[in-house]
């Protein structure tokens, strides 16, 4: 069976993902730092018939990060589609205006969202080039597209994670490898923003699958609130 790998797996995003590509007959390898959660989330997967496993990792230990996606790939014979949100990992810790960002704020942003992402691709992509086949997806907030000032620090690492997965999806044109930004313009579950409405993962959930089958043209898939995904790029 295709396997996907989510890094950042959490009981929002991260479980709806893997229902949407679980129910459609892949097998499921989360990848996050707390065993106890990652292992609750396998088991309701199980449940529903899904194959799933715990890998855990911290994003920030690169190594941890790339030996995870290796062991997973073992497990389940490859990574087919390589999903990665590390907000699911930390969440938002520290939000910083710009004009009170110190560079520790971003340094540490920048460590997990796009310095993980680049170790998470490539601990997967050679793999992909191989078969000539694969589909790389980076989820960050809307912040990246429409820059917020409650969220500088957030908002200048996600913008380098968005601009990075669009500049490889443009290298990876005609590899038979997709590679997408999907932006959300809302809170997941809970509103964590004021003004921010929020949303259910499940509402988000099938941007995943339609660029991995049906918009594999596209870099980029915006969710807003009350709307489709809408194409960007």
């Amino acid at each position: 069976m295709p396997t996907i790998a989510i890094v950042g797996a959490g009981p929002g995003m991260g479980l709806a993902i893997a229902r949407t590509f679980g129910t459609q007959g892949f097998d499921v390898a989360l990848i996050s730092r707390n065993r106890d959660k990652l292992d609750g989330i396998a088991g309701k997967l199980a449940a529903e018939g899904i194959a799933a496993a715990a890998f855990p990792a911290n994003v920030l230990d690169r190594a941890g990060l790339t030996q995870a996606l290796k062991e997973a790939a073992a497990r389940f014979g490859g990574i087919d589609v390589l999903e990665y949100s590390p907000v699911g990992q930390f969440g938002i810790t520290t939000l910083t205006s710009p004009s009170g960002t110190e560079p520790s704020d971003v340094e540490f942003e920048m460590n997990f969202q796009l310095y993980g992402a680049i170790a998470a691709t490539n601990a997967v992509l050679p793999a992909m080039r191989e078969a000539g086949a694969g589909t790389l997806l980076y989820t960050t907030g809307a912040g990246s597209i429409w820059p917020d000032p409650r969220v500088a620090n957030v908002n200048a690492a996600a913008a380098a994670l968005r601009n990075w997965a669009m500049n490889l999806h443009q290298e990876l044109v005609g590899t038979g490898i997709q590679a997408a930004h999907v932006g959300i313009d809302a809170s997941v579950g809970v509103s964590v923003i004021p003004g921010v409405e929020a949303v259910q993962p499940e509402q988000i959930a099938p941007l995943y699958w339609d660029l991995h089958t049906t918009k594999r043209d596209e870099a980029e898939l915006v969710f807003r609130a009350g709307d489709e995904g809408v194409p960007r790029g």
